[in-house]
């Protein structure tokens, strides 16, 4: 299928405006964190486990709206015939653990007042796990990282490619996250997942880009590398502009159709999808140019001064 004809678009010269939008995106992030803050769920920060029993089954999502009137904001829910099961993130400044546990019950009892619910079981949770949780993510994103640069380096014969490549990763994994902060959405262990999944789909998208001018290298000997890497990102811009579009599609079903639990994972999807695209094509291929033409001058200085580089 060929949705358009081939393009001659001048990807590398308006690589300094892109440079800037990238910038831009960087620093909405930058305020984000630095105004608002990460809204840290219950897997970080802890809360309440409250086991509660219905005289008869009770729909979940009912629970959820009733939870939700009465002003509980962050919880989590389960549910097994007339039991539900609540987490909730719940600060022991604000109000005591008993008192928190007596407003879920007047909150249910007005909600369902035929139908009787009780406490069985409330367990605090302390943000130990939550300590844990932060840790295993941190070195999640390290060693992918450097498995990604070790891999690229590996494959296209230059730390630098693979330099590149992360940086485009870390660039869409930060604005990812920046739009989460930047909503208010809670950070679980859900968007960690979906963070390390825009940070595969990112460099796969990098990866064929990068093999498409390795390709062209060998093969167009005469050309310049600006004209190579454009004639690269152009030859590879329906496969990327048909994968995209099929992944966001996807990404966006799930965001209307696929209910609270994953609306957090479709929501970076989405963005992540077009940040991936935007990093392979606008950032991470012309800081390849970038290096390698200030590289090319630096030898040529040198080779003018007399100096052999080593």
């Amino acid at each position: 299928m060929q949705f358009f004809k081939e393009t001659h678009i001048d990807f590398v010269g308006n690589r300094y405006k892109f440079f800037g939008v990238s910038a831009f995106l960087v620093l909405l992030t930058v305020s984000a964190f630095l105004f608002k803050g990460p809204n840290y769920s219950i897997d970080f920060v802890g809360g309440i486990f409250i086991q509660i029993s219905f005289q008869n089954e009770v729909p979940l999502q009912s629970v959820r709206s009733s939870l939700e009137k009465g002003g509980i904001i962050s919880f989590e829910l389960q549910n097994s015939a007339n039991i539900v099961m609540l987490r909730a993130k719940h600060e022991l400044k604000t109000q005591t653990q008993d008192e928190f546990v007596k407003n879920i019950q007047r909150i249910l009892a007005a909600a369902f007042p035929n139908n009787h619910a009780s406490v069985d079981r409330v367990e605090y949770v302390g943000p130990t796990v939550g300590a844990y949780l932060s840790k295993q993510a941190v070195y999640a994103f390290l060693f992918a990282f450097l498995g990604m640069i070790i891999y690229v380096a590996f494959r296209f014969k230059s730390g630098l490619w693979g330099i590149a490549s992360v940086l485009g990763i870390i660039h869409d994994v930060l604005v990812s996250f920046g739009f989460v902060v930047l909503v208010g959405k809670e950070v679980d262990v859900t968007v960690i997942a979906a963070l390390l999944t825009i940070a595969g789909y990112s460099i796969n998208d990098t990866i064929v880009l990068f093999d498409r001018i390795r390709e062209n290298l060998r093969i167009s000997v005469k050309e310049s590398f600006y004209d190579i890497i454009n004639k690269s990102i152009n030859a590879v811009l329906v496969r990327t502009a048909v994968t995209s579009i099929t992944v966001f599609f996807v990404a966006i079903s799930l965001f209307f159709l696929g209910g609270e639990v994953i609306h957090t994972f479709a929501y970076i999807m989405l963005i992540g999808t077009v940040l991936g695209v935007f990093s392979t094509i606008f950032l991470c291929t012309p800081l390849v140019y970038e290096w390698e033409i200030s590289r090319n001058k630096r030898l040529n200085a040198a080779l003018k001064q007399g100096i052999r580089p080593k």
